[in-house]
């Protein structure tokens, strides 16, 4: 029975539909494949035949799957993951693999670059590839990229996850700086954040609970559109920055940076690892998740929560 089933599956159609849906363009998915629109137009239509029900919703200029379409969509790229990861599995092994991590370009500077090394020295053979582009990346729909390391307010109940820390923030200083505010009002050195919700009013609430009376005197104040600027006019004596206690360690270690009553801190949010269910099978993925709980661990920093093995539909990159 389960033969017969499986003999009867349209897979040419299956294969069309799935690169038609991940692309949302028949036009992308015909390139994909090597086959023109209209043949995957074609393969399309018979499918929804086949099905009984409508997949897509034809729309000017572009399709977006219907609700039939997103189910199906879900387990059929999943399951096709799956395959392709087992027969790989079984290829004889080359003289390398690939990975793909998208973060942002702020943690990719000023945590995960200087550690890489030690994750290169444990698998010569992976190639690492880093996106650091700021676009929204659904992981459901690009198969290109294996993980992501995302900074968020919010749970990811759909993606396999490892959360890695908690986030503080507190203020730092080059020496020179630090010593002289304890005399004189700083100047105040910040990041305009993409999305406000995750930390505003952030020198507010440092202030409020240090006792530092600075924004009622009216400092000057400079503000970055990236982390790593700032902390590089806070190593050059620019003044103070408010700023991560996890993107802040490199600095601090080799004594760039010290805190300025480090005792004072203010909540942020949280980092965590994030790939398709089934993803982290693979032995790349699988590689990297291991060495970053090595490294969370090694920070001193790791999350008071558990580590989730669940599976998200899209991860925003958030800076």
């Amino acid at each position: 029975m389960e033969f017969s089933m499986f003999a009867s599956l349209p897979l040419t159609a299956l294969r069309a539909f799935e690169s038609a849906s991940r692309l949302l363009s028949f036009k992308a998915a015909a390139e994909e494949l090597s086959v023109t629109p209209t043949a995957i137009s074609h393969q399309i239509r018979s499918l929804e035949d086949w099905l009984g029900v409508a997949l897509f919703e034809r729309l000017p200029r572009q399709v977006r799957l219907t609700e039939g379409g997103e189910r199906l969509f879900r387990s059929l790229h999943g399951a096709l993951l799956e395959v392709a990861q087992s027969v790989d599995t079984l290829r004889p092994q080359r003289s390398g693999s690939s990975l793909t991590l998208s973060t942002t370009a702020a943690f990719a500077a000023l945590w995960l670059v200087p550690r890489l090394g030690r994750f290169y020295a444990q698998h010569p053979n992976i190639n690492l590839r880093l996106d650091t582009h700021c676009e929204v990346i659904d992981l459901h729909q690009d198969a290109s990229v294996d993980l992501v390391l995302r900074y968020s307010l919010d749970d990811y109940p759909n993606l396999y996850g490892q959360c890695l820390f908690d986030e503080s923030f507190g203020v730092y200083g080059s020496p020179e700086q630090v010593a002289l505010a304890a005399r004189r009002t700083p100047t105040l050195i910040s990041v305009r954040w993409h999305n406000s919700k995750l930390y505003a009013h952030g020198w507010e609430a440092w202030c409020a609970r240090s006792g530092e009376h600075w924004l009622h005197q009216h400092p000057v104040s400079r503000e970055y559109d990236e982390e790593h600027y700032a902390l590089q006019a806070a190593i050059a004596g620019q003044g103070l920055v408010l700023a991560s206690n996890i993107l802040v360690s490199e600095s601090v270690s080799s004594g760039l940076l010290v805190p300025y009553k480090g005792e004072i801190q203010v909540d942020g949010a949280g980092y965590s690892a994030l790939c398709v269910p089934g993803r982290e099978r693979h032995p790349p993925v699988r590689a990297f998740f291991t060495w970053l709980h090595e490294e969370a661990l090694l920070s001193g920093l790791t999350r008071r929560s558990q580590p989730s093995a669940a599976s998200v539909e899209q991860a925003a990159k958030i800076s």
